[in-house]
């Protein structure tokens, strides 16, 4: 296993932690988790985390990625690209080939770089239908940029634990808390680190959610993504708008 010294977190809102923790208490998410547990076995680890909620694909190659490459990180966690899946419009092939270009810079960097999947959304949320064509579309091609690349990659698209809906927030777009323990277990485990294993993957009993469960899925996803995403539309807001990283600079673990 390589030594790692250097780690930064470049990504959205599932990276920045939203749902584990919140704002007032302070967020950890899965990156948080997984910086601690790279220290565990490399004590001294440096840690950065530029993730920022609400951030698409250009964003990222406009806000984040010089700025992390400049930490000469020699382990990087990249998550992005939901908030593109999401958004209405002719503007979705534009940002598949900007995942190229992220891809492409974080492979010359010479780091060791850790990348994932997006779930089935459609086994999650009724409206996932309307969007899995999509997920089908950049999770090829980040299956392609891993294997061409050498990439570490965690494929949360066929993991029976994403089904049960305990592993998400409310809004079953955001891991819950035990979803960002399973996917820093993922990346704990696409990186070989000692103790890890496949377990993360394994949901046990799934059963079923009801109509009711379904329909009441649909409404917190209308409630806490839609209606808030549709008025910060008509307002030209994102949700991000006047928030930085939450933690800019490498600094220890602890």
């Amino acid at each position: 296993m390589p030594e790692f010294t250097r780690y930064v977190a470049i990504g959205d809102s599932q990276t920045e932690g939203l749902w584990d923790g919140d704002d007032s208490a302070g967020l950890t998410g899965f990156a948080d988790r997984l910086a601690a547990m790279v220290d565990t076995h490399h004590p001294g680890l440096l840690y950065a985390n530029l993730a920022v909620r609400g951030r698409r694909i250009a964003d990222l190659i406009d806000e984040q990625l010089t700025p992390a490459l400049q930490m000469r990180p020699d382990l990087i966690t990249v998550c992005i690209g939901m908030n593109d899946v999401t958004r209405p419009g002719r503007h979705f092939g534009r940002a598949l080939d900007d995942l190229d270009t992220v891809y492409a810079r974080l492979a010359d960097s010479g780091a060791t770089v850790v990348t994932t999947t997006f779930p089935d959304v459609s086994a999650i949320l009724p409206v996932g239908r309307v969007i899995v064509s999509r997920v089908h579309r950049i999770n090829d091609r980040i299956r392609t940029a891993a294997d061409r690349h050498g990439f570490r990659l965690v494929d949360l698209y066929s993991a029976p634990s994403m089904r049960p809906h305990d592993t998400w927030s409310p809004d079953r777009i955001h891991g819950s808390t035990k979803g960002h323990i399973l996917f820093a277990e993922a990346a704990a485990e696409a990186l070989g680190l000692p103790g890890s294993s496949h377990d993360w993957a394994e949901a046990g009993t799934v059963v079923e959610p009801s109509s009711g469960e379904r329909g009441y899925a649909q409404l917190q996803w209308t409630k806490n993504m839609l209606l808030p995403w549709l008025w910060r539309q008509v307002r030209g807001k994102s949700e991000g708008d006047g928030r930085g990283p939450r933690r800019p600079r490498l600094a220890p673990v602890g």
